[in-house]
């Protein structure tokens, strides 16, 4: 018998080229009058697009919005917000700029607009996370969920082939992850099954054609998919693990989900079966595991952690930090699990994706 728990957290969604010329009907919706505009250091010239779009309401700018968010950056960024005296934050970007906006609206309630440029999926989560002291710590909280997101696929068509690959990889994790999660439902299931299937067919499009309007539009379908999935649901192994590689060891976000989707995948496979299942048929494959990995390559996606930055030595630390960490996965997990995955994941071992380590769970 089906059993399960609901509860949406709902975002205004625009979609369609040349959404983001909506922007200043979105802010008026909202009743904002000192907008503060957040972007990274490298996207001055879409802020500035964005800026001019919004006009006056943009009382405020802070650029220097960086990846996995450093406690220092979200400090600068809040008291930003609390000089100009804003009543909204608009943040257009990828995860790094919308991340940012999380930290301001975390402790202040204010009301954010995305815009995102890539496939992260954080737009559409109640997710946050900040970096302090090498360890990320993340967290839900409702006031952090964008209230409008504007998806303009034209914003997404100068992010380089090989950057827009890495980003739909991780939109691809929440989906795989979001499908084992112990609080899934019928919705989340549906939504990361198509959003598998989406990113599946769009991504190897994106890295051969990247002047191809289509396959991105359909990449950024799929990253809403994903992020809508996962920001109902809890997250498990793969994004704790990523989260610490990230935090930690400053691995870049996107390329660290690429390289460990097919390890984390694999780890869990009989343990959630039903789930590798689905994900597999999205992928119209026979192994979901095997068929990431693939993906992957296709995609061109780094081969091991090794290749993104990671020292053979940070496999026992990152272990031991992981493993102090309490999440829910399908699969128990032990410090000895944990290391083994690591150092597959860091030498690029395909035979543990081939033949992963079997458990007696049952999913």
């Amino acid at each position: 018998m089906t059993a399960f728990t609901w509860e949406g957290i709902q975002s205004r969604v625009i979609f369609g080229a040349r959404s983001i010329e909506q922007i200043p009907t979105e802010l008026e919706r909202l009743r904002a009058r000192r907008v503060m505009l957040v972007s990274t250091p490298g996207r001055t010239a879409l802020a500035d697009r964005a800026g001019g779009i919004a006009g006056n309401l943009v009382v405020a700018r802070f650029d220097r919005a960086v990846v996995h968010v450093p406690e220092d950056v979200a400090a600068a960024a809040r008291s930003a917000a609390t000089t100009a005296s804003a009543d909204c934050v608009l943040a257009i970007g990828g995860g790094s700029a919308i991340g940012v906006a999380k930290a301001v609206a975390l402790t202040s309630g204010l009301p954010i607009v995305a815009v995102p440029t890539t496939y992260s999926g954080s737009e559409m989560t109640p997710v946050w996370g900040v970096t302090s002291h090498g360890i990320k710590q993340t967290g839900r909280d409702a006031r952090v969920q964008p209230r409008v997101v504007v998806y303009d696929p034209l914003l997404t068509m100068d992010l380089p082939a090989n950057v827009a690959a890495m980003s739909g990889m991780n939109a691809m994790a929440h989906c795989v992850e979001a499908l084992y999660a112990p609080d899934c439902n019928p919705l989340t299931s549906l939504a990361a099954a198509e959003g598998i299937r989406v990113l599946g067919d769009a991504l190897p499009g994106v890295a051969r054609s990247p002047a191809e309007l289509a396959p991105r539009e359909n990449a950024l379908m799929g990253a809403w998919f994903a992020g809508t999935a996962l920001g109902a649901v809890q997250m498990g192994l793969h994004h704790k693990l990523c989260h610490t590689l990230g935090g930690s060891l400053d691995l870049p976000h996107a390329e660290t989900h690429a390289v460990m989707l097919p390890y984390t995948a694999a780890f869990n496979r009989d343990a959630a079966a039903r789930a590798m299942r689905i994900a597999a048929n999205s992928l119209r494959a026979d192994d979901a595991p095997a068929a990431l990995m693939t993906l992957a390559s296709r995609v061109g996606a780094p081969r091991s952690l090794q290749e993104i930055g990671m020292r053979e030595g940070d496999i026992d630390l990152t272990a031991d930090l992981a493993f102090e960490r309490k999440y829910p996965n399908p699969r128990p997990v032990t410090r000895a699990d944990l290391r083994a995955l690591l150092a597959a994941a860091f030498m690029g071992d395909k035979s543990y994706v081939v033949a992963a380590p079997s458990t007696a769970g049952s999913g």
